[in-house]
């Protein structure tokens, strides 16, 4: 949902846009846990079979057919799209999360049973946000980005609130998985890269980074099991070189495609390995191919 910030700060990269714990059980218990589904009734319209829905008040489900469904927030962003694509290939019902319905018509068009498009934004609070996560949902993705504009807060109010409020709404439903898409470089002060020109770039915009560690802290905190996703630089071309995944606070420099940011989205959700962890990532052509399983595992927990 966040317009792209150009940068050409990066070495090895073009056009760069950025975007303890009290330990409870693995995504394995959650996504491949059976959960109680509630029924209620649905004011909404249609969209050549997707399901737009408009209000909250009085939801019905999505109809899943036993798949598992995550929430997408930020699905119409250049990121989020490609995570609620690679979902669905996947075979989970997708429940995108989207500010505007107009939007989101053009992002999704045709049909998909398995894709429910509801307006949510994050910056209305947990009480709003829960109604659209619904009770339904067994984890929640957060894609989201701020808009550029003349509000210097606005960084703070998406980024950071906005992601809070998410989290707290994961916490009144009883939703115990959650992806955050992040960026390297928020931790910057602490590796000694506060003169590093994208670092100094991006936090000029309203202390954008500053504002996503906010928000990594509150989730590491708040007790449900998290991985959060710091790639490198954003590229909207197709996938090249194989992931390199690294722990926190290690890359300063790199890009890597949405494509691949998005896989390792949906790959977090059903490798256990991924719990609880701060993983960063960039694509190398010189990078050996690795399974998740094994790109995750070498990742320890904090």
């Amino acid at each position: 949902m966040a317009t792209p910030l150009p940068l050409f700060l990066f070495k090895n990269s073009t056009l760069w846009t950025l975007h303890h714990h009290h330990r409870r059980p693995p995504l394995s218990a959650v996504l491949f846990s059976t959960k109680t589904k509630l029924s209620h009734s649905l004011s909404s319209t249609q969209m050549e079979g997707t399901e737009i829905t408009e209000e909250f008040a009085d939801k019905e489900e999505v109809k899943t057919n036993g798949k598992k469904t995550i929430f997408v927030a930020g699905a119409t962003g250049s990121t989020g799209k490609r995570i609620v694509e690679q979902l669905l290939a996947k075979g989970f019902a997708v429940k995108a999360g989207v500010r505007d319905l107009d939007k989101a018509k053009t992002a999704f068009p045709g049909r998909n049973p398995s894709l429910q498009i509801l307006k949510a934004d994050v910056t209305e609070g947990s009480v709003k946000l829960a109604k659209a996560i619904g009770d339904d949902s067994d984890a929640v993705i957060c894609a989201t980005g701020f808009q550029r504009s003349w509000d210097l807060l606005a960084p703070w109010k998406v980024d950071n609130l906005g992601t809070v409020n998410l989290v707290e709404a994961c916490r009144k439903l009883g939703v115990n998985r959650f992806i955050l898409i992040s960026s390297i470089l928020v931790n910057g002060a602490a590796m000694g890269q506060i003169f590093n020109p994208a670092y100094i770039f991006l936090n000029v915009f309203g202390l954008v980074l500053i504002a996503k560690l906010q928000a990594e802290k509150y989730i590491r905190q708040s007790g449900i099991d998290y991985t959060i996703i710091r790639p490198g630089g954003l590229r909207n071309d197709p996938p090249t070189g194989n992931i390199v995944m690294e722990p926190e606070d290690t890359l300063s420099e790199g890009s890597i495609s949405r494509d691949h940011v998005a896989e390792v989205a949906v790959e977090a959700l059903v490798h256990p390995e991924a719990s609880y962890k701060v993983v960063e990532i960039i694509s190398r052509t010189d990078a050996p191919k690795r399974s998740f399983k094994d790109l995750f595992a070498s990742i320890k927990q904090r």
